[in-house]
């Protein structure tokens, strides 16, 4: 099996670390591995896969030769030095959010639209992590019954918002006073992620309307979001409301789920199992649950979505877009 320069730039940050983390589990086809990190970090040491590997600095020409390059380092780096790494022959798998609505790059979750990269350019871009985690469960329904109109509410663990969020939690829950959130987010829900927008809406809200219908090439879907952060470590949960074109039966719809690569069914509320953020911690499976009609409306359908928002949400689903790459011979 052919094996694969990679780098990771962004290797010292919380999806950075998952990245290496994710490229070990898999056994990632590596034959030489480059480690890019801030100018702060350049020179200390790394270790991956029992190997030491000094952190270097972004500068010029220094993906010559590289293949697959994974990028979790913002949105300003992204925008610099993705294109430096394009022109070198290099493929880009981007974390941040600079590519996502640029129309010659693709926008792919794995197992539904790998083939958007056939004809775009090298740069390849990582949804959202709830987007992710949303796009799975709504492929199989608009084959199956058509989507009509789609409605999301996300309730999102402090990590990600990377390690000042998560350093939150752990500040207030020891009775210490917020200094990244803007209210105690040991004790209560914030309905606020990113910054917001003149029509109400925070950036969160509208990245999850215009990624949806870009992955499901559905640009004239109805979709609307609210976006709330949660006192939970890890793992983000959506709550969805979709409406469908066509008739369905609750069987139907639980077997479209349990026949999408990348769902795992748990909806048995009576003996209590459905989603729950401890359920996905540490996985790459989107867990779907808490099926039933929505009584407000013809062809209603609710159910409730559970991921890890750092690995499927983030650096196991671009590894994943590496790998499936890889495999369909698009690299």
């Amino acid at each position: 099996m052919k094996k694969y320069k990679v780098a990771v730039v962004g290797a010292t940050g919380l999806v950075g670390s998952t990245f290496l983390k994710v490229l070990k589990e898999y056994d990632f086809p590596i034959s030489e591995l480059t480690l890019f990190a801030s100018e702060r970090s350049a020179g200390k040491v790394l270790e991956y896969n029992g190997k030491e590997y000094v952190l270097q600095k972004l500068e010029k020409g220094c993906f010559e030769g590289i293949e697959i390059a994974l990028f979790s380092a913002g949105g300003k780096v992204s925008e610099e030095w993705a294109v430096e790494a394009e022109k070198s022959g290099t493929i880009v798998i981007d974390n941040s959010s600079a590519w996502r609505m640029v129309s010659d790059c693709a926008l792919i979750v794995p197992e539904i639209n790998l083939n958007a990269f056939d004809n775009a350019r090298k740069i390849v871009a990582n949804p959202n992590c709830s987007t992710i985690q949303s796009v799975l469960p709504l492929k199989p329904l608009q084959e199956k019954f058509g989507l009509k109109r789609v409605v999301y509410t996300t309730y999102q663990a402090v990590s990600g918002s990377g390690q000042k969020g998560k350093n939150d939690l752990e500040r207030t829950l020891k009775g210490e006073e917020p200094q990244f959130y803007p209210y105690n987010i040991s004790k209560t829900c914030i309905p606020h992620i990113d910054s917001f927008t003149d029509n109400g809406y925070t950036k969160e809200e509208l990245k999850m309307v215009n990624e949806t219908r870009k992955i499901l090439g559905l640009p004239d879907l109805k979709v609307s979001a609210t976006c709330v952060r949660v006192p939970v470590a890890n793992s983000h949960a959506v709550s969805m409301m979709v409406e469908l074109e066509k008739e369905f039966t609750l069987e139907e719809v639980r077997k479209a789920f349990e026949e999408q690569d990348g769902i795992v069914l748990v909806d048995d509320p009576q003996n209590l199992k459905y989603p729950v953020a401890t359920m996905a911690n540490g996985t790459d499976a989107v867990y779907v649950g808490r099926i039933r009609r929505d009584l407000s409306c013809d062809n209603g359908l609710l159910f409730y979505a559970v991921s890890d928002n750092i690995r499927k949400g983030a650096a196991a689903n671009a590894v994943q877009i590496a790998k499936a790459l890889i495999e369909a011979d698009k690299i």
